[in-house]
């Protein structure tokens, strides 16, 4: 039995693709990006809490460092969205995101004593695309941003427009920055 050839990628050949389910593919967008933030939260070293109701709220992520000054664990909540509507790799400083008033004006309520951040995670179309697997390595595509909109103003009657910097990759680093700068005190 031959073997096919690795690419060059290091990524295993492609295989024949086996049917997929039948869950919607935004319930899906969904399950992925929780992959993303436990996948991040534990290289961060923080831990995850999921609110039981949500009330507006997927998530809750804690932080505990001896470098912090206003408390030994600092929490932010995360509110989750996705889309495949924008394009991986969006040109230029931004990429325009789209809510609902209702929910822009829970992340934008300040002051707060829990800060609050938006993660949106940009995926292919296709769910075939989402993940790429090797004996090395899992892809996980594409990439999430965060943003943090507190005092942030709803332009529209129903929906909002805000842009997500594309210089805030949503990663390990990225998320013991925010908690350092929550635990010194500041904002994410």
């Amino acid at each position: 039995m031959a073997l096919a050839p690795p690419d060059p990628g290091g990524l295993l050949p492609d295989r024949t693709a086996p049917p997929r389910g039948g869950l919607a593919t935004t319930s899906c967008m969904e399950t992925l990006q929780v992959g993303y933030l436990h996948a991040v939260a534990a290289a961060a070293g923080c831990s995850l809490a999921q609110p039981f109701p949500d009330n507006g709220i997927d998530w809750h992520l804690s932080h505990s460092s001896r470098a912090h000054t206003v408390d030994d664990e600092v929490t932010i909540k995360v509110q989750l969205k996705s889309t495949y509507q924008v394009a991986p790799h969006p040109p230029g400083p931004t990429f325009a995101f789209t809510l609902d008033n209702e929910h822009l004006a829970k992340l934008a309520r300040s002051p707060v004593s829990v800060h609050k951040i938006l993660v949106v995670m940009l995926v292919p179309r296709t769910q075939s695309e989402w993940l790429r697997a090797s004996h090395d390595r899992l892809e996980l595509r594409h990439c999430c941003y965060w943003i943090n909109l507190a005092g942030h103003a709803a332009t529209g009657r129903h929906k909002t427009t805000v842009r997500i910097p594309t210089a805030r990759i949503f990663d390990d680093r990225a998320l013991c920055e925010i908690m350092a700068r929550v635990g010194a005190g500041g904002r994410p």
